[in-house]
C-alpha cells in the first residue's frame, strides 16, 4: 500500500516549489532488521549528498511499523518524483509521504 496521490501525498504540487529546496519524506514500513539501510540505499541513490543527521526513525506503538523521515535537499521535481516511484516499489515500504 502507498500513498496515491503524486511523488508524496499532503506536500505541496512540485510546480509551485522553487529548487532547489528542502523536502520532506516519511516512509513507513513494517519493522525490520533491515528496513532502515534498504531505504537509505534507496534515498541515497538519488540524493548523493543525503545527510543522515537530518533523518529522523520512530517505531509505532506496538512495534510494529517503522517510520523513517528524511529531510532532503531536492535539486529538481523529476528528482523526487523518481526518488518517491522507487520507495514505492520497494517491497517492504507500506506508504510514501
Amino acid at each position: 500500500m502507498s500513498a496515491p496521490d503524486g511523488p508524496a501525498a499532503g506536500a505541496p504540487p512540485l510546480a509551485l516549489l522553487q529548487f532547489p529546496t528542502d523536502y520532506p519524506i516519511k516512509v513507513v514500513g513494517r519493522t525490520s532488521d533491515t528496513l532502515r539501510s534498504r531505504i537509505d540505499a534507496i534515498v541515497s541513490a538519488h540524493v548523493p549528498d543525503l545527510d543522515l543527521s537530518r533523518t529522523t526513525e520512530r517505531l509505532s506503538g506496538n512495534g510494529n511499523f517503522q517510520s523513517i523521515s528524511y529531510t532532503i535537499r531536492a535539486v529538481s521535481a523529476a528528482q523526487v518524483t523518481t526518488l518517491a516511484m522507487d520507495l514505492k516499489a520497494c517491497p517492504d515500504v507500506m506508504i510514501v509521504i
